[in-house]
């Protein structure tokens, strides 16, 4: 059985920085890609960025240049480096598993299968 945990949110100022973890056990951690999601009050979850299990990443557009994903198969973490940041990325962030091992990197979030229970993040202005 998979568990996700993710922990690391918190309240920062507008153009703080934040550093989010999560850990994924059950199944080879390298085998698969893995995601950060995002919900803010009163919106749909949104994708913010995926690694995948051979070290390439894609973000979305709004957090491009600002958000860095990174993994490190050793520990069965993956962290997402926030710098820059804005009220509106004020949101439960999630990370998620890709259902799938050894594929394409993919922004579907149906694609995704093990997700965590999200850990807040408050952007203040």
């Amino acid at each position: 059985q998979v568990q996700v945990v993710e922990s690391g949110g918190g309240l920062v100022q507008a153009g703080g920085s934040l550093r989010l973890s999560c850990t994924a056990s059950g199944g080879t951690f390298s085998n698969y890609n893995m995601g950060w999601f995002r919900q803010a009050p009163g919106k749909e979850r949104e994708f913010v960025a995926v690694i995948g299990w051979r070290g390439g990443s894609t973000y979305a557009d709004s957090v491009e240049g600002r958000f860095t994903i990174s993994r490190d198969n050793a520990k069965n973490t993956v962290y997402l480096q926030m710098n820059s940041l804005k009220p509106e990325d004020t949101a439960v962030y999630y990370c998620a598993r890709d259902r799938r091992q050894w594929r394409e990197v993919t922004t579907t979030q149906t694609n995704f299968g093990s997700w965590g229970q999200g850990t807040q993040v408050t952007v203040s202005s």
